[in-house]
């Protein structure tokens, strides 16, 4: 075997290698949870793990699930998990909205998709506020 074969087969190799790589990073991979599905979760706002809920802007993360005080007695819940890369979304007051803090999906009060990365919704759930106590359904 002469220099310019050895080379053209290590090139050969090389550029094979390098091809597949490429085509193992392209392979479509999720790491978003699922959602929950047949939730009901009842929430007693008087405990304190629960207490920023008791603020329009505080939100907490439950089983999957953010829930979030929008405005005085107005209570928000969708799934936790951004559906672009599965990081969890935050409630912000000042859009009145739920955004991911990893690629900027922002997702309005029901879930939809406001600004992607992101295409697909959050899930969203039912809530009843009766006294001090949320139950989310969904």
């Amino acid at each position: 075997m002469d220099r310019s074969e050895f080379l053209s087969k290590i090139g050969l190799g090389a550029s094979s290698l390098l091809l597949l790589t490429c085509m193992g990073g392209c392979e479509k991979t999720s790491n978003v949870p699922n959602a929950p599905t047949n939730v009901n979760i009842s929430i007693d706002l008087t405990q304190p793990a629960y207490a920023a809920l008791n603020n329009p802007g505080g939100y907490i993360y439950i089983n999957g699930i953010i829930v979030a005080q929008a405005t005085s007695g107005s209570f928000l819940a969708v799934s936790q998990y951004c559906t672009h890369q599965g990081a969890n979304v935050f409630y912000q007051t000042s859009t009145n909205s739920f955004y991911c803090p990893s690629h900027g999906s922002n997702f309005n009060t029901n879930g939809a998709v406001s600004h992607g990365p992101a295409s697909t919704p959050l899930r969203g759930y039912n809530i009843v506020h009766t006294g001090n106590t949320l139950t989310i359904t969904g």
